[in-house]
This record gives C-alpha cells, structure tokens and sequence, in this order.
C-alpha cells in the first residue's frame, strides 16, 4: 500500500459517507496531517498494519462527516447538556476500569460503553426499537481481537457491552493516544506542544451525540461516568471545556503500573508492525506517563482541592465498597441499597482472579527499578511514599 496521503483519506470518506461534505471544526487537520507523516516515516507498520490504520482513519474521517449531518438535521442534539461529568483518571493499571464499571451500575450515571466509543455514529439500517446492529458489530471485533492477540484479556478485561474508555471518541480529533497503535514520535511531539481544548470540544459535541442517542432509546441518567488515563497530560483542556467536572484520581506505585503498561501497549503495536521494539515502547510510554503525572499534579496545584477525590489502588482491590461509598459522599449523591446491591454482584461476577495472571517484567521493556524511581520520583513522593 502507498503512503498515507490526506487528500486520498478525505476522498474516500466523503465518497462512503454518500458525497457529505463537511467535517466540522477544521482544527482536526493539521493533526491528522503530523500523524500520517508519523505513520509514514517512523512506525515501521507491516502491511496489515498499514491497512488496519488506513481503514480506521478513513472511518474516523467518515463519523465526522455523519456526525455533522446528524448535528444539522436534528438540531437538538447541540442542546444535550453536558452536566457535571464524573472522571476517572489514573495511570492505567490502576482499578480505573474496575472504578468505571462498578459505578455504571447506578442509571444515575451515563456509562461510556465500549460500542458506543467504538461506533458512535448509528448505522443508516439501524431500527428503532430493534437490536442495535453496532453492538453485534462490536462483539465481532473484540472477539476478533481477543483471537489474535488472547493475552489482551490477561492485560484489559475487554469487553463490548461493558463500559470503557472514551479514548476512541477522542480519535476523531486525531489530538489522541494514537501512539497506542504504533511507535510515532514525531506525531506525539508535535501534540505536546498544541492546544488541546478543540479536542476536548469535539469531545463533548461527541457526548451530546451519544447522550441523545441513549436517551432516544428511553435512558434517564443525569451525568457521565467517564475514564481514560490519557487526561492526564491534558486535565488543563479538560477542565476548560467541562467546568463543572469532578475528578476522581486512582493511585499506585508507578514501579508496579508503568511495565504492565508498556507490556499492554506492546502486545497493541503488534497487531500493527511485525518490527515492534519492547524496549522503545517502554522507553516512550515511560517517559510519557512521568510526563502525564507532573502535568496532573501542576494543574491539580491550581485547582480547588475539592475538584479531586484520590483512592488508592490498594482499597480499591481490598474493599471496593468502601471506596465507592467515599465517592459518593465526596460528589454528594445517595448510595440506594438497590444500587449497592447491584455493585455488589457486578463485584463477585467480576473477580480478577477469573481472568489469567498477566506475565511481564520491566527489563523486558528496558526499564529498571533505579530509573522508574527516578523519572517519577515527584508522584512517588505525594502519592506512594507519603
């Protein structure tokens, strides 16, 4: 396959969206222009890889086109509020996931569900009242995923009907964790230099899109639960576009999280390079991570202290309960006996210990405990060392 050329991207969009035009806010395009020359001349993608990215941004590029059309066509999806999102946030490995999906029990909260992320946009066949044709779509794909790579559920516990991260509605702003897919430094450069908010804002035009889709189908909730580590570098952005967040911050030794990560994301390179180098992956995700957290606690420096609710991960895995109680009294709602109890049961459904152990060690990614130590020895000295 030929180099990624942006025009030939765009083209082949608009001519599978049906001839639509307009992709909405044009900040995506010097994005997406970087990322491509990344993925040209540094991520060493075979030739599935350079096929499996091709067609994802082809249709990351096509959502934009549909969610304008749907944006225009019914403009009262604009008016969806967005109301005081609740964000997890944490270095992955954390119980950031375990955190998500234990209060998505509640219907008081919006869950971010793994199809929805991955297909936000309805399909035109889709019929009200019928099985939505996207989550079919979705199982598909994860266990296609989970057949070519087993260990991934070892690592995530993936899952399409389960909640997840909002890191693929990000994607369509191409200001993403895109490095997750491959090595592309130059791309991941260029982003820490740039303003994030018109990510954020396509974000939450995103979430209006998906809070009119749930509650067309008959849901009732009143704000987000939402998660993704890879706010942490941008929590400034996040806060501008959404002022009334509250964030809940998971905490653990960087020592423990940051080689299951860079294992993570090896085993993801994978899929797309028969070149990937562990030790350039634990290099950058090393690096990055250490980045995320200083960043995290400058912007938290700045901040009401009561925008913040910390956990350890350590009470998250020893009694869940108990933290999820000291979450909601920090965001002042009620915790019902008929919610406790369904968490409860999401609990004992849901034990780590049913999935297989995941195997890695650091020098594999060529991380030492000495550097580990060093690089986030800020974080280390407020959150696990205090």
């Amino acid at each position: 396959m030929s180099r990624f050329e942006a025009k030939e991207l765009l083209a082949r969009a608009i001519e599978r969206s049906g001839g639509l035009t307009d992709f909405g806010d044009e900040s995506f395009r010097p994005a997406l222009h970087v990322l491509l020359k990344s993925l040209d001349e540094e991520a060493r993608l075979s030739a599935t890889g350079r096929h499996l990215l091709h067609e994802r941004i082809v249709e990351l590029l096509g959502n934009r086109l549909r969610v304008e059309d749907f944006c225009k066509r019914i403009p009262a999806i604009l008016e969806e509020r967005i109301e005081r999102p609740l964000v997890i946030v944490g270095l992955p490995r954390t119980g950031t996931t375990l955190l998500q999906r234990v209060l998505s029990c509640d219907p008081r909260f919006y869950p971010m569900l793994w199809w929805e992320s991955r297909h936000p946009v309805p399909p035109a066949d889709a019929t009200p009242g019928r099985p939505d044709p996207r989550i079919e779509l979705a199982r598909q794909e994860v266990r296609a995923l989970v057949e070519a790579m087993p260990q991934l559920l070892s690592i995530h516990p993936l899952d399409a009907e389960q909640p997840d991260e909002e890191v693929m509605l990000m994607e369509h702003s191409f200001y993403a964790a895109l490095d997750a897919f491959a090595s592309v430094p130059g791309y991941m450069a260029w982003q820490e230099r740039q303003d994030h908010r018109p990510a954020y804002a396509y974000l939450k035009k995103l979430l209006q899109f998906l809070q009119w889709q749930k509650r067309q189908r008959g849901a009732t909730a009143e704000r987000w639960v939402l998660k993704t580590p890879n706010h942490l570098p941008t929590m400034g952005a996040l806060f501008e576009v959404f002022p009334d967040a509250t964030v809940i911050q998971t905490h653990r030794d960087p020592l423990q999280t940051i080689p299951s990560l860079c294992s993570f994301v090896h085993t993801l390179w994978g899929i797309y390079s028969d070149r990937a180098d562990p030790a350039e992956a634990g290099r950058h995700w090393s690096t990055k991570m250490a980045k995320a957290l200083d960043s995290a606690m400058t912007i938290r420096e700045q901040l009401p202290a009561g925008r913040f609710c910390d956990v350890q991960f350590s009470d998250t895995v020893n009694r869940p309960m108990d933290v999820i109680e000291a979450i909601y009294a920090f965001i002042g709602m009620p915790l019902t006996n008929e919610v406790k109890q369904a968490m409860q049961q999401w609990l004992a459904e849901n034990r780590r210990d049913k999935r297989a152990a995941h195997d890695y060690s650091a020098a594999q990614f060529g991380l030492s405990e000495a550097q580990l130590e060093r690089d986030f020895a800020r974080y280390r000295q407020r959150w696990v060392l205090a």
